[in-house]
């Protein structure tokens, strides 16, 4: 990965979802009533967050858990109510304001940790489970995979993560999204085949120890996006 260019893309994406999208990620993230395109991407987030949720323990006392770009904090709070003490980092400060302001009670002995930040900062520490949903999904593969090695560098159990899974429609989707002006734009999702993922994770010299176990699509109408797991034996 050239460093340039990963700052380069995080760049872009921390100012679309800091500024261009926040309104509208606040109302998809939330209970409000939504259009049908919006209301299908609702449904997939919600069924890939419960997927990656259930890739983890049951019981999370005494973990210490990664939310690698947390959005307003939903899965975050999931893994508090479990008992981990959970750092939730996001690009996009607003987003992380929005989440600390939805946090609910719980008296389970977990916490959240909202950040603003890098999920690569080395001074977050050492966690036990590393989650990203869908915030990989804009990277080249190659960077993507740079990214995965320097989180499970810090990671000593899984890490969970989604990518933008190669097919047609999402090809479609992502042609579709070049005709909306370029200041509404998102930065463009990078689709990417499973079996050339998972031959850049196992050439990968920093992943050598890990190994790939579930995998799992989700197809929501507007929403597609596949999870794998990271495990280190």
């Amino acid at each position: 990965m050239r460093h340039s260019d990963y700052l380069q893309r995080r760049g872009q994406i921390e100012a679309y979802f800091d500024r261009t999208a926040v309104d509208a990620w606040a109302r998809l993230t939330s209970d409000a009533p939504v259009g049908r395109v919006r209301a299908s991407v609702r449904a997939g987030r919600d069924r890939m967050r419960s997927t990656l949720l259930s890739w983890l323990p049951a019981d999370l006392r005494g973990r210490r858990v990664l939310d690698a770009g947390c959005g307003t904090g939903a899965l975050a709070v999931e893994a508090a109510r479990r008992g981990a003490e959970v750092v939730a980092i996001d690009l996009s400060p607003t987003l992380v304001d929005l989440a600390r302001q939805r946090q609910p009670s719980f008296d389970s002995g977990g916490r959240i940790d909202f950040r603003a930040g890098d999920m690569l900062d080395p001074a977050l520490g050492q966690f036990d489970h590393v989650v990203g949903m869908d915030s990989l999904i804009h990277y080249e593969p190659g960077d993507a995979v740079a990214v995965l090695a320097g989180l499970a560098e810090r990671t000593r159990h899984s890490v969970l993560f989604t990518f933008a899974p190669s097919n047609p429609a999402l090809q479609v989707m992502k042609a579709v999204g070049k005709l909306f002006p370029r200041g509404n734009r998102s930065p463009s999702i990078v689709p990417v085949a499973e079996q050339r993922l998972q031959q850049l994770i196992g050439a990968h010299p920093r992943l050598l120890a890990w190994d790939l176990q579930r995998s799992e699509r989700v197809y929501s109408g507007f929403y597609t996006s596949q999870a794998l797991e990271l495990v280190r034996p």
